[in-house]
């Protein structure tokens, strides 16, 4: 009822014109107010996976900012990432959600190399929230993601495309040795010779040659 008395059908039509449809119902409730109202719950992870079923898209991004990391296991990790059906709920979940769970690294190489679009593109978002937040990894778990992302950048779909060239970004930029074995990743990604792979490259090149700067 929280959520309904939130809702926007503006927001909604909004939403379409960025992609975000799904079979899920769709309220329309801004991120800023599901943001407050978890803060407001805390962590309840009953409670989240309880939102989970309502087959409401914005409960399910709240239950994504309450679950418990430490409660996770890897069945329902797998039950989530199949509900995943438009890029906003995917990376909402990732983002708040499953990089800081035990289970993170080896979801995000599984997930990277399944055939579902918003599945395999939770992998490549996985990684680049990983080299965005994990501080304290070693500089080799990234380099071993990186066939995967070659493997990723054959995709011809946009939203695993775009995964890619941010995961590719978000770890060049994590210090000079990983930038240099990306731009030289890249180099094999545009030869491919694909739109997507240009515009990955491209993307890539721009970005850490002008952090390099």
């Amino acid at each position: 009822r929280i959520l309904e008395r939130y809702g926007s059908e503006r927001n909604v039509e909004e939403m379409k014109r960025f992609g975000i449809v799904s079979k899920a119902k769709i309220l329309g409730v801004p991120k800023p107010v599901l943001r407050k109202i978890a803060r407001e719950i805390g962590v309840n992870h009953e409670l989240a996976l309880k939102l989970w079923e309502t087959n409401i898209h914005e409960a399910r991004i709240l239950a994504s900012l309450i679950a418990d990391p430490k409660r996770v296991d890897e069945d329902l990790m797998e039950k989530w990432v199949r509900d995943f059906d438009n890029w906003d709920i995917c990376d909402q979940c990732v983002f708040n959600f499953f990089w800081r769970t035990s289970l993170a690294y080896r979801k995000a190489v599984e997930w990277s190399q399944r055939s579902e679009e918003f599945v395999r593109r939770a992998g490549f978002v996985l990684m680049a929230k990983l080299a965005m937040s994990d501080k304290r990894a070693n500089d080799s778990v990234f380099k071993n993601f990186l066939p995967y992302l070659l493997e990723g950048a054959r995709d011809n779909r946009k939203y695993v495309v775009k995964a890619v060239s941010w995961a590719l970004r978000r770890i060049g930029r994590r210090s000079p040795r990983l930038r240099e074995k990306v731009l030289k990743l890249v180099e094999e990604i545009e030869k491919i010779g694909t739109g997507n792979t240009r515009y990955i490259a491209r993307e890539t090149i721009r970005e850490l040659t002008k952090q390099k700067k």
